[in-house]
């Protein structure tokens, strides 16, 4: 989903891109890589790698002066959390970051990490100045057991930080986004943002949504992010990628005001409590609930705009256009 739009920014510039892949013989899979290759100044190389196999990135690296490593799951219903989540964002990276310490053409790493990395629980930001995260605040909250893809996401990055602090022929940037929505490159790609937006059309919230509060941005500005960082000489550091500050029954209503009455979207906020009681069916746990539901969630994006020059689309233009390609390509 990020990876594409990634890939295409760096193509429109006529850029070379050595794309790592599990299945590099797959076609169909691969097309709308090819395609958009076919059709901009760049060209794409696929490589055969795996995530969890040490020295399997070294071969696509050759080279290359720009590594931007996307590849971490986003999944939040999962039985094995080490496994399904922890191992593959916190071995993943120790793998590619190894193969860039090993590739001397390597100049720069663009890693993708997320806010959730800042924020464990929305209640911590009560405690943040103006109630507001920045890109100074970690999240030291989050556990194998609460909250396990905010913490897969905190350990990887931080990993990241102490390899790059090692050594001092490359540096890192850091792109953390919100919620990634906006219409993908193809309508197969897969990401937990779907899932959410599926559930505002699909009758799962019809009788009301929780009251969460969230951050979203619609996944080109996060591609244009990554091309910023990695060709942006000047910029370092962390970098907070999220155009609003929003909950779940305004997003919906975007959604209504759009598409009507054609779609059971959420109207009203459920009561916190009903919310707790019914967490466990839901797949979420009761303090995960206690500790988001019902507060502010908030982050300052003002590093991105003055550090990258990102201009943001609105909210409802990204979630409007991820719906009806949803809705086109028939995975409601």
């Amino acid at each position: 989903y990020v990876g594409s739009q990634v890939v295409a920014r760096l193509l429109s510039e006529g850029i070379t891109v050595h794309a790592p892949v599990r299945h590099p013989e797959s076609r169909e899979s691969l097309k709308h890589l090819n395609d958009m290759a076919g059709r901009t100044p760049g060209k794409i190389r696929f490589f055969k790698a795996d995530l969890l196999a040490p020295g399997t990135y070294d071969e696509a690296m050759a080279g290359c002066e720009r590594v931007i490593h996307t590849a971490s799951p986003f999944i939040l219903k999962v039985k094995e959390p080490q496994k399904d989540l922890v191992d593959p964002a916190l071995k993943g990276t120790r793998n590619v970051l190894g193969s860039v310490n090993r590739t001397s053409s390597v100049k720069r790493v663009v890693l993708t990490s997320s806010v959730a990395a800042i924020i464990g629980d929305a209640r911590e930001c009560l405690d943040y100045p103006e109630g507001m995260a920045t890109e100074e605040h970690w999240n030291t909250t989050s556990s194998l057991h609460h909250q396990p893809y905010s913490y897969s996401k905190t350990v990887a990055e931080r990993e990241a930080w102490s390899i790059c602090r090692a050594q001092d022929r490359w540096d890192l940037v850091v792109i953390n986004p919100s919620l990634v929505i906006g219409p993908g490159l193809t309508p197969n790609a897969t990401s937990e943002s779907f899932n959410l937006v599926r559930q505002f059309g699909n009758g799962r919230m019809k009788q009301g949504a929780p009251d969460f509060a969230i951050g979203v941005v619609d996944v080109r500005e996060v591609a244009e992010a990554h091309f910023r960082a990695a060709f942006t000489p000047e910029t370092s550091g962390r970098h907070i990628i999220s155009a609003e500050n929003t909950d779940f029954v305004t997003l919906a209503g975007y959604l209504r005001k759009e598409f009507g009455n054609a779609y059971p979207f959420p109207k009203k906020t459920l009561p916190k409590w009903l919310v707790w009681l019914a967490a466990p069916a839901a797949g979420f746990t009761r303090r995960m609930v206690r500790l988001n539901v019902g507060y502010p969630w908030k982050v300052d994006h003002a590093k991105s705009v003055h550090s990258l020059g990102i201009r943001y689309r609105p909210a409802e233009e990204s979630i409007v256009a991820l719906f009806r390609q949803m809705i086109g390509s028939g995975t409601l």
